[in-house]
């Protein structure tokens, strides 16, 4: 018995320590201004070349660890966008996440056909796991900086929008049988693909309405359930769409969306330990899927020179061109417009779908793996390093969140009655203007006014900024919605 306990605890002993390196590593991540992924993927893949035993979890159970990792991912960033903030630019969001996703594919692989000679499969393989940006980069590189307007609702929208597309193409193109021809083989893509969209989409939705019910009107004996509760539902979805032959990644990424704004007993208990899970996810997956590849492999192939090649054009000409006119009908500035084409980061899902390619087993196969690995270290390193640097120079406003140690608020038993709470916007009517001059009336009011991690004092001279956190008391029997003074922007 002592001869089997001994070794578990150093197995426990060693995967705590590689968390607590983990965690400590985004200090070392903001100095040396290296996103924290490209850290947890080189440093994997380092070891896994010095440490040859690091190999041997199988592939399968990498894919399946990473596919319960990205579940955790999508729905914190579901909840994070909610459906307030997504209509504000719904239309860029699913323009440059479904039908850009399809462009950036085909170009990826016209690309990889013409000046690399692979197969039209597997360069269409290879096109598409490309395609996807990934939530887990894009959340870690912006870490505690909030993209100001609709540039950056756009930039969590499309990566969690295209995820789910990006998988669903992926898995359809397994399906072909080019035996069958090519119209058949067309046919058969398109058909599999709307199947597992549509069944996501209703799986998440009436998912996240069956959630909302439950988290309102099913007490729980203990506080600390609540959030287990949302994380045993969302995963239950994923399963659930995924068995009916639907996107369990649309699904749980729907559902997130549809509480996010919701109101609901220990909302805030639920949000922090989604947050939280979602990052410990975040480290998990990257590390494991590091662990797949041997740096040494990577550097005495060409699978390098090949996707550095892929990784440019990608960046500066692939994605320009093909989702450069989808934004020119978003009101966007001409530098929020070149900062959301920039911020298209790769990550864990192009490498998740790598290993599906993988699992196919061909020596053309691990070639493309290597590939994708070498465009995902381009994308983090370069692109998610210069992500503040491109900000400053178009001129997008990045507010920097501070982390809040200290909580001031009062427990009801009820839920109360025309309590909101709302986040001013820059161009919002509130923005730079005193309580007073909102001409509130007498069925609302301003009773918090939170600036910088500090309560500020409410009168009528109070002057309200963007950015501010406003507590906004309203009679139920108002006929006025406030919402728009704080979250609609003007421009």
């Amino acid at each position: 018995m002592l001869g089997t306990i001994a070794p578990f605890g150093l197995t426990l002993l060693i995967a705590a320590g590689v968390v607590v390196l983990a965690l400590l590593s985004n200090r070392i991540s903001a100095r040396l201004r290296i996103p924290a992924p490209a850290i947890f993927l080189v440093g994997a893949a380092a070891a896994s070349d010095l440490i040859p035993s690091l190999r041997t979890i199988s592939i399968e159970t990498i894919e399946q660890i990473v596919t319960v990792a990205l579940v955790v991912i999508l729905f914190d960033g579901g909840m994070d966008i909610g459906a307030r903030k997504l209509r504000l630019a719904l239309g860029p969001v699913l323009a440059i996440g479904v039908l850009g996703t399809f462009l950036t594919a085909g170009a990826t692989a016209v690309l990889a056909h013409v000046l690399f000679g692979f197969p039209w499969l597997i360069a269409l393989l290879l096109g598409t796991a490309l395609a996807p940006t990934d939530p887990a980069v894009v959340f870690s590189v912006l870490g505690n900086r909030e993209v100001q307007g609709r540039a950056g609702v756009i930039i969590e929208g499309e990566s969690g929008a295209n995820d789910p597309v990006g998988i669903a193409l992926l898995v359809s193109l397994l399906t072909v049988r080019p035996e069958n021809g090519f119209g058949s083989a067309v046919l058969g893509v398109l058909g599999e693909f709307m199947l597992q969209m549509a069944v996501g989409a209703a799986v998440g939705v009436a998912g996240g309405w069956l959630l909302l019910q439950l988290m309102r009107r099913f007490a729980l004996p203990s506080e600390g359930l609540y959030p287990l509760r949302t994380l045993a539902i969302s995963i239950a979805l994923y399963g659930a769409a995924t068995a009916l032959h639907g996107s369990g990644f649309l699904a749980v990424f729907l559902a997130g969306i549809l509480i996010g704004d919701a109101a609901a007993p220990f909302k805030g208990e639920i949000e922090r330990f989604h947050a939280s899970l979602a990052s410990l996810a975040e480290i998990i997956a990257f590390v494991l899927l590091g662990l797949t590849v041997s740096l040494s492999d990577l550097i005495t192939t060409n699978a390098w020179l090949i996707g550095l090649v892929l990784a440019a054009l990608l960046t500066f000409v692939v994605r320009p061109l093909v989702l450069g006119p989808l934004l020119m009908a978003a009101r966007l500035k001409p530098g929020e417009r070149i900062f959301v084409l920039w911020c298209g980061l790769k990550g864990a899902v192009p490498i998740l779908l790598g290993t599906y390619i993988l699992a196919t087993g061909s020596a053309r196969d691990v070639l493309v793996y290597e590939i994708i690995f070498a465009v995902v270290l381009f994308s983090v390193v370069v692109q998610g390093a210069l992500v503040p640097t491109v900000a400053d120079r178009c001129g997008v406003r990045m507010r920097r969140v501070e982390p809040r140690p200290w909580a001031l608020g009062v427990r009801l038993r009820n839920e109360p009655d025309g309590a909101r709470r709302y986040r001013i916007v820059p161009g919002a009517p509130a923005d730079g203007r005193s309580v007073r001059d909102l001409h509130l009336g007498h069925d609302i009011w301003i009773s918090l006014v939170v600036r910088d991690g500090h309560p500020v004092q409410v009168r009528g001279d109070t002057r309200l900024r963007a950015g501010d956190e406003v507590l906004v008391l309203v009679d139920p029997e108002a006929t006025r919605d406030p919402a728009p003074l704080f979250t609609r922007s003007g421009s």
